[in-house]
């Protein structure tokens, strides 16, 4: 049998193909959003729970990253202070309203809401805040997961049911991908990979998009190269006022 990781690079490169040929078009709405929102000075927030926080922390002072970017984070949704306490958590209603009245997300912000199966309701309630204060809202999430399953929200809605942009991970049911030989149980989840692949896409498009029209995004370069100390330094000064943990 080929050894794993061939066949785990295989799954990828083949998921992420997928993605560019089924998603292009929610790729450009996302994509002209985030531009939008960053020519008119306005922030992209970026909100997960349990291992969705991990695309969060993905946009949030990342070499090659853009400054207005905010991670949405909530200790107890991530899983250093539990991990079955987090999982819990993240289907408590009224939890996303608390969390986010600690951010100043207004109309022209864009939010994305990272989750694989959309349907607890901490990402839901996100998405759904999110709009009232006038954001426009964008999924990642698998929908092969998700419409395999219910929703655990008083809505019986799913997360992608109620956001403004739905980027598909085209992850598969489980988001595990690789059958372990000899036995009953599948390894190698795609929807960090592929999430963290839309994050830095959509968001470096957006970029590319407003410098053609001569608009510079402050971005990140990394902290450990020569001599760009007081590039960041400055950079991080610019922001500290708006980027909450900066």
């Amino acid at each position: 049998m080929t050894l794993l990781r061939r066949r785990y690079r295989d799954q990828l490169v083949e998921l992420l193909d997928q993605m560019l040929a089924t998603e292009s078009a929610a790729f450009d709405a996302a994509r002209d959003a985030v531009a939008g929102a960053l020519a008119a000075d306005h922030l992209v927030y970026v909100a997960g729970s349990g291992h969705s926080h991990l695309l969060a922390e993905e946009a949030f002072y990342r070499a090659g990253g853009i400054a207005p970017a905010q991670a949405i984070l909530e200790p107890d949704l991530m899983l250093h202070l539990g991990a079955q306490r987090s999982t819990l958590i993240e289907r408590e209603t009224g939890r996303a309203e608390k969390v986010i009245a600690n951010y100043p997300v207004e109309a022209g912000d864009v939010v994305f809401i990272a989750s694989n199966s959309g349907r607890n309701a901490y990402p839901i309630e996100m998405a759904l805040a999110a709009k009232a204060r006038g954001a426009t809202t964008i999924a990642i999430t698998s929908l092969q997961h998700a419409r395999a399953i219910t929703s655990r929200h008083a809505s019986g809605k799913l997360l992608y049911q109620v956001t403004d942009i739905v980027l598909d991970n085209c992850g598969e049911y489980g988001d595990a991908a690789i059958p372990i030989a000899g036995r009953n149980v599948k390894m190698g989840p795609t929807s960090t990979i592929a999430g963290v692949f839309i994050i830095n896409t959509v968001i470096g498009e957006a970029v590319e998009q407003l410098a053609a029209r001569g608009i510079n995004i402050d971005v990140y370069q990394s902290a450990n190269m020569q001599g760009t100390e007081a590039q960041s330094e400055a950079m991080i000064a610019r922001w500290q006022p708006r980027i909450r943990g900066l």
